[in-house]
């Protein structure tokens, strides 16, 4: 049965008390178009790429039509923006229409965005805008085909119901799918407003539907050693999250605490950026002028999320100490498994001792020469023959890449693996193409003008991001000069 028919729908946060949410319906979009769709993410529900299936994508998307067994709803929740307190969030500009069970028993909730007004919109519109559900579409697509746990995009809507920014702009939706939407910051509300009966029901709730496969758990789930093994598989997801963020050259920008997934997914696509030009300092938010969420902050900001998240579960636990020690844990988990994806990076296979000292002098050296990251490991994973090496002094254009070339290559004689070996995995991990954000904002600007065949150019690279394109070369090219300096935030 195509998943579109209904009869699949669960709809369990739905069975929660109302006082976890609102119900609503979506407010109507006017003459609806749909932009992109995503076969890949429609698989998940089992959906079929057929005509029928994109206009009835269209009427759901725009909010003219309910999917079957849906029961729309706003969550509330709050969370630190900016390291503050906000009591005053939610579901704003969303709704979230329902989970949905696909034929292999995964459950899939399906989040409108851009959905209109709720009580939680704090004086906006509820409405999102083309270019930014564009950007959170080919965002989270491209990290999923990367290998990095995200939200997916089933599909982008738009319409004529204006919407009023810094100009006058096209009312958009995007179909989102998370296999939850609950945030740090759902916990936080309740600790904040001193609610611990619901938040212990919240508890429960997430571990019954998301982590009752954990080791022990069945046995423990409700006691103090049930809620750290859920703490500390949190705190686990999100270290080694940040740590694939990390290595992939990835900035997310915004990394409230209503923006943190509590599984460990990448969450909520604002003013995101894939670095260019390596800087350790990266700030892709124009409205993060204190840097707080800057590129190198993000291990750090993960650590102190968890720290907000460990002191809203505080109300269940007798003895607080277990949520110091699974925090605690942080570090060591962050660190061992960045250092394993740098050294998969670089094709090494069993780490050495002196390899923390070639990955840091690596990271300074693409520092200090201001070098394109993806274009360096890509390049570098055709090493040691003459053409790259070449190629790695154009991009690099400094005198400590010659001495780290030659402690690499010192290096590469002690791998278990022959060159062709390593340069086949090297391809594996290191992508040939990434979303970067100039290439976003030209697929933006025609999409604005009614042309959507860039989106779908983009999305070729995109969901095979280790492979050959031929035909679409230019996008692994370095940005033009003005590529580099486009400026993103929040409203973006």
């Amino acid at each position: 049965m195509n998943n579109l028919d209904g009869g699949h729908f669960n709809n369990t946060y739905s069975g929660l008390p109302e006082y976890f949410y609102t119900r609503l319906d979506p407010t109507p979009l006017e003459n609806p178009r749909l932009v992109v769709y995503s076969p890949s993410a429609g698989q998940q529900l089992n959906l079929e790429d057929t005509r029928e299936t994109r206009e009835k994508l269209t009427l759901i998307g725009s909010g003219n039509r309910a999917w079957p067994g849906s029961e729309p709803l706003a969550m509330v929740y709050s969370g630190h923006q900016f390291g503050a307190y906000n009591p005053q969030l939610g579901d704003g500009r969303g709704l979230l229409l329902g989970e949905l069970v696909n034929t292999r028993g995964e459950k899939w909730d399906l989040h409108l965005k851009g959905a209109g007004p709720t009580p939680y919109s704090r004086f906006g519109d509820g409405r999102a805008v083309l270019r930014s559900c564009i950007r959170e579409y080919l965002a989270s697509e491209a990290l999923h085909h990367l290998g990095i746990p995200t939200t997916r995009a089933l599909c982008v809507v738009t319409s004529d119901t204006p919407v009023y920014r810094e100009t006058r702009e096209a009312g958009s939706t995007l179909l989102r799918l998370a296999r939850s939407h609950i945030r740090f910051g759902h916990f936080e509300y309740f600790f904040y407003n001193k609610r611990y009966e619901a938040l212990k029901e919240l508890a429960d709730y997430t571990i019954e539907h998301h982590f009752h496969d954990l080791e022990g758990m069945k046995a423990v789930a409700g006691s103090d050693k049930g809620y750290q093994l859920f703490y500390a598989e949190v705190v686990h997801r999100t270290a080694t999250l940040i740590a694939r963020w990390q290595a992939a050259g990835f900035a997310h920008g915004v990394m409230n605490t209503d923006n943190m997934s509590i599984i460990g997914d990448t969450f909520d696509y604002g003013p995101y950026g894939f670095m260019d030009d390596f800087n350790w300092h990266y700030i892709c938010n124009h409205s993060d002028h204190s840097g707080r969420y800057a590129f190198s902050q993000q291990p750090d900001i993960g650590y102190w999320n968890c720290g907000r998240l460990g002191q809203a579960l505080v109300p269940l636990f007798d003895d607080i100490e277990l949520i110091q020690k699974a925090l605690d844990q942080y570090p060591q988990i962050y660190t061992q498994t960045y250092t394993r994806l740098m050294l998969d990076k670089l094709g090494l296979l069993a780490e050495e001792e002196e390899d923390a000292e070639l990955v840091r002098d690596l990271l300074q050296l693409l520092h200090d020469s201001h070098c394109d990251y993806t274009l360096f490991f890509r390049t570098l994973s055709s090493f040691p023959s003459e053409q790259p090496v070449n190629q790695l002094e154009a991009l690099v254009n400094h005198p400590s890449l010659a001495p780290w070339l030659d402690s690499y290559k010192k290096r590469l004689k002690r791998n278990p693996l022959d060159d062709q070996n390593r340069q086949k995995r090297m391809k594996q991990v290191n992508p040939k193409y990434i979303l970067r954000n100039y290439l976003a904002q030209q697929a933006i600007e025609k999409a604005e003008k009614g042309d959507y065949q860039e989106i779908e150019n983009l999305m070729n690279v995109l969901v095979s991001p280790y492979d050959e394109h031929p035909d679409f070369e230019h996008y692994a090219e370095q940005p033009p000069e003005w590529g580099k300096k486009l400026e993103v935030s929040c409203s973006s």
